[in-house]
């Protein structure tokens, strides 16, 4: 089967940006030309592949499209980086990380890795519950997720487990704990979580006290260091990465709220079977890096 190249750019180019009008924009065309060329695709292989909502998106098959084209493109960059007169062209590579993962280990124990091998980063930045489904819809070729179950044409290698402790400081404790982490306390003190995703404080508090999501008031604040500099400032507690708690040395304290009852999230690295031969070294720097590190 020979898919045009001008057809699927414009496929691409709606399920990335979300509508027929950004598309258009993105390829200076117009929209009703990058409409044509999506159902000329959509003709060719006898299946829709993009919901007309808004925002646009792909359909099942559109998913499995995208991954093809995402997988095809990058073996075709490796391949023109080895016949290319400097050997060590660069090499862009979507991944999708969950923060706290990319705010503690993943660039000390890879920076020498992505410097020395040239490889370009595009990162998305998502909670590890929801990574796969990136991995999933062709927006990304390698993902670092909680699921453990690998999707059909994947790979699923355990990385380790992400320990995480319930923390907040000196202050907030005595203002709101003076009397310990009680079910009345806690429906009073204001939580910091990343997004609405985040589930590991709500979780916490759902098997700790029986208190379910929205019995408490909540800051939203994402990325690995804000989220903790929202707690060292004392706007709330939460739970924070054991590696992010140990590296910090510049004297804003915080005490473990629950020191007999860490949470372990295990994380795994996903990416598909058929990789070129650059990824297939990157998975097996990330896997070995990981391994060393986490739990």
């Amino acid at each position: 089967m020979d898919l045009n190249p001008k057809h699927t750019e414009a496929f691409r180019a709606v399920v990335e940006t979300g509508s027929f009008e950004q598309a258009a924009l993105r390829l200076h065309l117009t929209s009703p030309a990058i409409s044509q060329r999506v159902r000329a695709l959509e003709s060719q292989l006898g299946n829709a592949l993009i919901v007309r909502s808004r925002p646009a998106r792909a359909t099942r098959m559109g998913q499995r499209l995208m991954q093809y084209l995402k997988r095809a493109k990058l073996l075709e960059a490796d391949l023109q980086a080895e016949l290319a007169v400097q050997q060590d062209a660069p090499l862009t590579l979507v991944l999708a990380l969950n923060a706290d993962s990319m705010g503690t280990w993943f660039f000390p124990a890879l920076s020498e890795v992505l410097i020395r091998e040239r490889v370009l980063l595009d990162l998305t930045v998502e909670d590890q519950d929801h990574t796969y489904t990136l991995l999933e819809t062709g927006m990304a070729i390698g993902c670092i997720s909680t699921e453990a179950k690998p999707m059909r044409g994947c790979t699923a290698e355990p990385l380790g487990v992400m320990r995480y402790w319930l923390v907040a400081t000196p202050a907030f404790r005595q203002q709101w704990f003076a009397h310990g982490l009680t079910r009345n306390a806690a429906r009073t003190a204001p939580v910091v979580a990343y997004t609405r995703k985040d589930t590991l404080q709500s979780s916490f508090l759902q098997e700790a006290l029986g208190l379910p999501e929205g019995a408490y008031p909540c800051h939203y604040v994402p990325g690995a260091t804000s989220h903790f500099n929202a707690i060292r400032y004392g706007l709330g507690y939460g739970m924070v990465p054991e590696l992010l708690l140990k590296a910090n040395t510049d004297g804003e304290l915080v005490e473990i709220l629950t020191p007999k009852t860490p949470a372990d999230v295990a994380l795994y690295w996903h990416t598909w079977k058929v990789q070129s031969p650059r990824m297939e070294q990157l998975s097996r720097h990330i896997i070995a890096a990981a391994r060393k590190i986490l739990k």
